[in-house]
């Protein structure tokens, strides 16, 4: 089992910046990536960006060029640094960790960490 704990939700205005942490634990020697989701009300959960073991990392386009995710392996922790936030950026956010890269494995995922964007 791994354990993924998100932080650094909060309220901002429009074309502020927030940054958002996710901390692994556990089982954490099988993760080969790790990314960052979010869902909105009345809308199905979506990806914002991944990042693998290697560094290497891929965004949506609703998202590319305005967030960044970074990866610190020796603590376990992925952030995402988002800047220029719109009101449909607002969503809860998620992070999250496929169980394994083979067809039909499992993800965990966090309690999620809300991100308000509003003036």
């Amino acid at each position: 089992q791994v354990q993924l704990v998100e932080s650094g939700g909060g309220v901002v205005q429009p074309g502020g910046s927030l940054r958002l942490s996710c901390v692994a634990s556990g089982s954490i020697a099988s993760i080969y990536k790790m990314g960052w989701y979010r869902q909105a009300p009345g809308k199905e959960r979506e990806l914002v960006g991944d990042v693998f073991t290697g560094g290497s990392a891929n965004y949506a386009a609703s998202v590319k060029g305005r967030f960044t995710i970074s990866r610190d392996n020796a603590k376990n922790t992925i952030y995402l640094q988002m800047n220029d936030l719109k009101p449909d950026d607002t969503a809860v956010y998620y992070c999250n960790a496929p169980a394994g890269w083979y067809p039909g494995a499992g993800e965990y995922w966090g309690q999620g960490t809300q991100v308000t964007v509003s003036s």
